[in-house]
């Protein structure tokens, strides 16, 4: 996918405001760099991925964003640190990622925690595509209202579908981090 796709995709879902947010699952980067250009200047954005070849490689291609991109080598399905950051990031992009995410509510109320109350996840992944080793555990766009609501997120709204060339199509959901009760 292209970067300037991959902006169009999530221009619907990302409010359009310099923040601090995380790209979990975040790869090679072609979303990082896409929420990098929409938020702008004063913003920063941690790229968080297992694969540290693939950030050394984003890390050189965000050299000439506005944003200020910080690699974190870690699994987000397990326990990763941001320093100072619990409860403060604005936003979270989870991209073709919480596929690998057995439990994916689980994953999400975890992750979630790292948002303060109001703060955005923009979610995008397959709908019509069954389980496969590169999508594990699929998360049909149907079963979206129940996982927000297990993990503390407002109730989705789709902002985007595009076919994919895997198969069936991508969604782009965006939901906000309830306040605590």
């Amino acid at each position: 996918m292209e970067n300037s796709e991959a902006l169009e995709l999530i221009a619907g879902a990302v409010p359009r405001r310099a923040g601090t947010w995380a790209d979990l699952g975040a790869g090679g980067g072609t979303f990082t760099l896409a929420l990098a250009e929409w938020l702008g200047a004063g913003s920063r954005i941690y790229a968080v991925d297992r694969d540290a070849r693939a950030l050394a490689r984003l890390k050189r291609a965000a050299a000439g964003v506005a944003a200020e991109v910080i690699t974190v080598t870690a699994d987000f399905t397990g326990a990763f640190d941001l320093p100072a950051l619990h409860g403060a990031l604005d936003g979270m992009l989870i991209a073709n990622a919480l596929h690998y995410a057995r439990d994916a509510a689980r994953t999400l109320a975890r992750l979630g925690e790292r948002l303060r109350a109001g703060g955005r996840l923009v979610l995008i992944e397959y709908d019509r595509r069954g389980a496969n080793p590169w999508v594990p555990y699929p998360i049909a766009v149907t079963r979206l209202p129940e996982l927000a609501a297990q993990a503390g997120f407002s109730t989705p709204v789709v902002t985007a579908r595009t076919p994919s060339a895997f198969g069936g199509d991508l969604y782009v959901a965006a939901a906000d981090r309830l306040a605590p009760a």
